[in-house]
């Protein structure tokens, strides 16, 4: 791609894309309906959720600098997401005192933000580290 206004486009066009479907990934293993929650008024899934979002976007952007490609961005940026999909499920197993997913459905605002900085906090790393 020659033309760096269709070149932002495309990865624009792909990033979101792809930020739908990863969010649809998470919305699958959450046992909350994420929209359902935040349409309620629940802020602690909004805050994870939004969370989610930066970090996913984020992951994006490192994959983005780091790479000539759209299909090697988003393979990078794929990649990080299934580690930050991991961290959630680390982020709960490391929780044995209460259940996040719970907490986050009752609107646990503490643990909302704890999940939201954590998704922001590892996309950084996980973004240093695309190639």
């Amino acid at each position: 791609m020659g033309n760096p206004f269709v070149e932002t486009l495309a990865f624009f066009s792909v990033a979101v894309l792809a930020l739908v479907v990863f969010l649809a990934v998470f919305e699958l293993v959450t046992k909350y309906k994420d929209w359902d929650e935040i349409k309620k008024g629940n802020l602690a899934v909004g805050m994870a959720t939004s969370g989610k979002i930066f970090g996913i976007c984020n992951i994006f952007r490192f994959a983005i600098l780091n790479n000539d490609s759209l299909l090697l961005s988003l393979t990078w940026a794929a990649y990080g997401f299934v580690l930050l999909l991991a961290a959630y499920f680390i982020f709960e197993f490391l929780t044995p005192y209460f259940k996040i997913d719970e907490q986050i459905q009752q609107d646990n605002r503490a643990v909302g933000l704890l999940s939201m900085m954590i998704s922001v906090s590892l996309s950084y790393v996980i973004g240093a580290s695309v190639t």
